[in-house]
């Protein structure tokens, strides 16, 4: 719950910059007529709707199990975070592609420059407050791992999407400013229009990265190989337990965890003692390890085992 509460505050906090700062820009654009200022409001307007959504995502991932999803509803987060990396590609930078190539093609003068420098001022205050919310949640959660490889490794897509979002925003206000001022200065008001598709750039590349990690959270990612360890250690703990093979796992949330554990039992076992060793592994993953929701044993020898992991890293070295 820790982990939630602590995507929700980063949320909450850029979902509160970046209202404010939608409506600045839009009133900024309409008084200066700047391309680069309206692409910069469509883009806080995006985002809005972005953090909206991913609380939404988070509701619905929290619902508990039922009839129609017995291991519970907590991919609905990775889809609505699929969703928010479209939303970011379709509106944010088709948007202010089209917005550029527009005011290139008929460009019209800045007017009422200094409007826009207050506006893009306060807005990079803003929005670096919320970026540095964000980045604090991150970088808590990230421990020693790189900066990618902690987006990679993550399973809770609401707080590096915030980030790589705030952080999309931040650049695309310097290229706003350069685009603005340099349009004033050098007297090319199609440099404006440029700064537009320049934001539309900054939004591609964010939208298809965050893409990319939400899609391989939606078809399913596996748990870390820390957890994995772990899960195997308990079990191997047990004394019913002759050998535990290995296990297969699925991030269902981003603290639900299904996982299938291969164990060979000791010979002389009889059913209701094997029923009784799934039960007591049930209850101590419970106890030490409560992300792992739902947990499937199957008694296996070690051999056959081996032989299907080697028959799956066969078939992903072919891949």
């Amino acid at each position: 719950m820790a982990g939630h509460s602590g995507s929700k505050r980063v949320i909450y906090a850029a979902l509160a910059g970046n209202v404010a700062i939608a409506l600045t820009k839009f009133a900024a654009a309409f008084f200066t007529g700047s391309s680069a200022m309206l692409s910069e409001g469509v883009h806080s307007l995006v985002d809005t709707g972005n953090g909206a959504l991913l609380l939404y995502g988070m509701r619905r991932a929290a619902r508990p199990p039922d009839r129609t999803h017995p291991l519970g509803h907590g991919r609905e987060l990775y889809f609505w975070s699929f969703i928010v990396a479209l939303l970011v590609f379709a509106l944010g930078a088709g948007v202010s592609f089209y917005e550029g190539v527009i005011h290139i093609m008929a460009p019209e003068p800045i007017v009422n420059a200094k409007v826009n420098y207050i506006v893009l001022g306060l807005s990079f205050l803003f929005e670096g407050s919320s970026w540095l919310v964000a980045l604090k949640e991150f970088r808590g959660q990230k421990g020693r791992l790189g900066w990618f490889e902690a987006v990679r490794m993550s399973k809770d897509p609401s707080i590096y999407t915030v980030l790589f979002e705030d952080s999309a925003a931040l650049l695309g206000l310097v290229v706003a400013f350069v685009g603005i001022l340099s349009a004033e200065l050098l007297g090319i008001p199609e440099l404006d229009g440029a700064g537009s598709i320049g934001i539309a750039v900054i939004l591609g590349a964010t939208a298809i990265f965050l893409a990319r990690e939400s899609k391989g959270l939606l078809i399913g990612e596996p748990a870390s190989p820390e957890v994995q360890r772990k899960v195997l250690a308990i079990a191997q703990e047990d004394p019913a337990v002759q050998r535990a093979n290995g296990i297969l796992s699925v991030h269902i949330g981003p603290e639900e965890i299904v996982a299938g554990l291969s164990i060979e039992f000791e010979d002389h076992l009889t059913a209701p003692e094997i029923e009784a060793c799934v039960e007591r592994l049930e209850a101590r993953l419970k106890s030490d390890m409560p992300e792992i929701t739902r947990l499937f044993v199957k008694p296996q020898a070690t051999g056959t085992w081996e032989r299907r992991r080697k028959a799956i890293a066969r078939a992903f070295e072919e891949d």
